[in-house]
């Protein structure tokens, strides 16, 4: 049974309403708006019935307290001081309708019940959009596609042993959340995971962070301090950009590899660690091997095992999983209601190649639910740059990688669609374009139930 809540500064009105409504649910009321947020607070309340004016009190901003602090609330606003305007801005700040006074009852049961059952159909997609996303994604990573599969395969062979890893793949492609991955489902996951990002300490600063230092060891050095490797000590050290550290501290980092000790700065005492070394770069460190950039040795020592991960534009049929993803992420931190994307504003990103992998789609999809002043999201609400449809050329590898995992039935299947989409359905042109007869084309279309 629902739960209701009445404020209004009436108790004649919250009597009546409370006899009108008790039989089927719940009712409480009150004409102090304080009691009701905090009964809000300590109780399972499904709806409130709000006075727009609480005596001396707007009940707009009390409706404004509830849908930030408890946005699961529905909210039927009462008034005898109704206009278009105070009806509208309640509608903008959330609530789901609004009654007059007098009230009618009978409407009243009416959209109380409305209310209730919209209430229900929140909560189950709310239910079932979490579970699409644990359908969809491994530890926070999202997608099916063959080449994120492979990558979830790899973290369950590595992460109950203690062999080094190394995790490669652009900017962008989620290297970190592979290393959380590896540490959380592992036998080292009460211990601590600690994070260093070699590029963004500066050369001078980054051995004092990795190993500590004692007083005195150099100047402002007023007191001790613990090393990352001293705080992972039994847990899992992850060094995001191991290819910008320079020579001379690659060189101590492997001592403490093949040792498993540190020596603190200024300091003469050598302390065992027992850290599993997790490192990720977007470098090619083979290359940098052969420049004398990287040490060869450390290179072996990290890159016992290599997880690569592909870049977006190598699996887009994980496109939609993202993107319902970031919706749902976004929408509860911006308190948004944004519930799809057009036609084309989808088309537009699928064709775009997104250079900076996922960590741009999550911003494009950010900045693009600010901006967004309907339920969802239009091409005049996507970044500039992508309205420009400014697309980065695909490489015949890049764009032979997408079908790694399909028969060749699936891949025909797909090189059709997309040529008949691009030539919009005109059939000439896609059978010129993909070198067959006109007749070969129609009983492809007809083979695979293509429309138009």
């Amino acid at each position: 049974m629902a739960n209701i809540l009445i404020i209004d500064d009436e108790p004649s009105i919250c009597a009546s309403l409370e006899f009108a409504l008790e039989d089927d649910y719940e009712v409480q009321s009150t004409t102090n708006p304080k009691e009701g947020l905090r009964w809000m607070k300590e109780g399972d309340v499904h709806l409130c019935l709000l006075d727009l004016k609480i005596g001396n009190q707007d009940g707009l901003e009390v409706l404004d307290e509830i849908k930030k602090s408890y946005p699961h609330i529905v909210v039927i606003m009462i008034t005898a001081y109704g206009t278009i305007e105070s009806s509208v801005k309640a509608l903008q700040i959330g609530a789901y309708s609004y009654l007059t006074k007098p009230i009618n009852m009978e409407e009243l049961t009416s959209v109380v019940k409305q209310a209730i059952r919209y209430n229900e159909l929140n909560q189950k997609v709310e239910y079932l959009t979490q579970e699409l996303e644990r359908k969809y994604s491994y530890e926070g990573m999202i997608g099916t596609s063959q080449a994120m599969r492979k990558v979830y395969q790899m973290i369950d062979k590595v992460k109950e042993v203690d062999t080094s890893v190394l995790i490669t793949g652009e900017s962008g492609t989620g290297k970190e959340l592979v290393a959380r991955a590896i540490h959380h489902l592992g036998k080292r996951k009460q211990e601590h995971f600690v994070v260093v990002n070699c590029a963004a300490i500066p050369e001078s600063l980054l051995e004092s962070e990795l190993f500590g230092y004692v007083k005195g060891a150099f100047t402002g050095a007023d007191t001790k301090k613990q090393g990352m490797f001293q705080l992972a000590n039994n847990g899992t050290i992850f060094l995001d950009e191991i290819g910008d550290m320079s020579l001379a501290l690659q060189a101590k980092l492997l001592r403490v590899l093949q040792l498993k000790e540190i020596t603190p700065l200024g300091s003469t005492k050598i302390e065992k660690v027992n850290v599993r070394v997790i490192a990720a770069t977007n470098r090619d460190l083979g290359k940098a091997v052969e420049k004398g950039e990287f040490r060869e040795d450390l290179y072996f020592r990290l890159n016992v095992i290599q997880i690569k991960l592909p870049p977006l534009r190598q699996r887009k049929e994980d496109l939609p999983h993202l993107i319902r993803h970031f919706l749902h992420i976004h929408n509860k931190e911006l308190g948004t209601h944004i519930t799809g994307l057009s036609k084309k504003a989808e088309q537009c990103l699928i064709r775009y190649n997104f250079p900076g992998n996922v960590r741009e789609l999550a911003n494009v999809m950010e900045a693009s639910m600010v901006i967004a002043e309907g339920k969802s999201i239009e091409m005049s609400d996507l970044p500039s740059y992508l309205q420009e449809d400014r697309t980065t050329p695909v490489s015949r590898e890049d764009a032979a990688a997408v079908f790694v995992g399909l028969t060749i039935k699936e891949v025909e299947k797909e090189i059709i669609h997309a040529t008949l989409q691009k030539n919009k359905g005109h059939r000439k042109q896609t059978a010129d374009m993909l070198g067959i007869s006109e007749r070969s084309l129609r009983d492809k279309i007809k083979q695979y139930n293509f429309s138009g």
